[in-house]
């Protein structure tokens, strides 16, 4: 999810939602000083964001039944959601499979990007929207939050959103590893019985979903 809320200042930020029985263990990432290029991971104890946000809900049982995969040296170009999400676009082709979980960059490194304060000019292309962004090389361990779609069923959606945090100061939106001979990660997944798109605009785009 994206923040630009008043317990923010107003400012951009990538959001890790974490919300249980009414109390909040979130975390955001923010770009602290433009010219120095500086940027901070920290706790978010607020139950409220701004902009957009893919979410995964769930009941939270203990000892229900997930996916765990695990996965060590990258041999291709894909990350490692839209490996797996291609593989589910692959086999269930036409039929939509929404998944959401948690996944851990146990070893190595990954590009993430932090969003500044809001562009003065238009962002109109993809080349418009990498230029604005701020990325960054990040360390593991990083802890990331994942929604992930096989296919859009015709409700405008963004197939992919991952979001990390750490304890040591990095977060930020996830794109891919660094590090493919050193990578490894471990998730958790489970499968969504619905898919529910609220206040879904008026006018859309596909520029800057990656």
């Amino acid at each position: 999810a994206v923040v630009s809320t008043q317990s923010t200042g107003g400012k951009n930020a990538e959001l890790v939602n974490n919300a249980v029985g009414g109390r909040v263990w979130s975390w955001y990432t923010r770009v602290t000083d433009e010219a120095a290029d500086t940027y901070r991971c920290e706790n978010y104890p607020h139950n409220s964001f701004g902009l957009l946000g893919n979410l995964f809900l769930s009941e939270g049982r203990p000892g229900g039944p997930v996916v765990r995969v695990s996965a060590r040296i990258r041999t291709a170009h894909l990350n490692f959601i839209t490996a797996m999400n291609k593989g589910l676009a692959a086999d269930f082709g036409e039929t939509t499979v929404a998944v959401g979980g948690v996944f851990r960059l146990r070893e190595g490194k990954t590009k993430c990007h932090v969003m500044p304060g809001f562009s003065c000019t238009p962002l109109r292309t993809d080349e418009d929207i990498n230029g604005w962004l701020r990325f960054y090389e990040m360390s593991a361990p990083l802890v990331h939050t994942s929604v992930f779609v096989s296919r859009d069923p015709g409700l405008d959606l963004r197939l992919e959103h991952s979001h990390c945090f750490s304890e040591h100061g990095d977060g930020g939106h996830y794109h891919f590893d660094t590090t493919p001979d050193t990578v490894w990660y471990e998730g958790y997944f489970n499968l969504a019985e619905r898919i529910v798109r609220i206040d879904a605009p008026e006018e859309t785009h596909l520029i800057g979903r990656d």
